[in-house]
């Protein structure tokens, strides 16, 4: 089981309809954004760094596993096309979305530096790594961000609840103080689509 991984149903509730469940998730989820609606001026500001960043010529790297990846993922097609305006594309570059170079890292490396060779590969002075990860502990997100911060990139995290350390190394930390790790990524959309919003309101014309 990978660090950021949902762990396992007991088995005496597999199959069993519990709407007492749902509703504990729902309540979760509505706490959360209770939450993130406090922190949504900072996350705004962030993402409007991150527009003069791109808008500078610098790019955005983005590394996740499982959903995390999912949701990175999601994020560089906003920056590469568009939210919600129409503007000028933006570099940004999901490390674990190309098969071929992810698979041969894995083949001929140590797993752990799936990300990390990437960030040196791609990465440049001034560019900014982005590491989306429910725990905040996955061994391969806090390789990545070892090298980006030696090669001079900044390091931005989404994680869940602190401490953690990936928070710890990290330039600027969204935290989501959840109980589940679902519940961890589902901010962690929202979030992504506000960061979108902001460069959109920056950048477009």
């Amino acid at each position: 089981m990978t660090l950021d991984s949902h762990p396992p149903v007991p088995s005496g509730q597999r199959g069993r309809p519990d709407v007492l469940r749902g509703a504990g998730h729902v309540a979760a989820l509505a706490d959360a954004l209770g939450d993130l609606a406090a922190d949504a001026e900072r996350i705004d500001g962030l993402g409007r760094r991150l527009a003069g960043i791109l808008a500078g010529g610098a790019q955005c790297l983005v590394a996740g596993n499982g959903g995390s990846a999912a949701h990175g993922q999601h994020f560089t097609a906003e920056l590469v096309g568009r939210y919600r305006t129409e503007r000028r594309p933006l570099a940004a570059i999901a490390l674990h979305a190309d098969t071929s170079t992810f698979t041969a890292l894995v083949n001929d490396y140590p797993p752990v530096d799936v990300f990390a060779r990437q960030v040196a590969a791609f990465g440049r002075p001034g560019d900014v790594l982005l590491c989306l990860s429910s725990s905040g502990r996955s061994p391969n997100l806090l390789a990545a961000a070892e090298v980006a911060r030696s090669d001079g990139l900044a390091v931005w995290a989404l994680t869940g609840p602190t401490p953690n350390p990936l928070a710890t190394v990290a330039d600027e930390v969204i935290a989501v103080d959840a109980p589940y790790p679902a519940t961890v990524q589902e901010i962690h959309q929202v979030v992504v689509h506000l960061l979108a919003a902001a460069v959109d309101d920056v950048l477009t014309p």
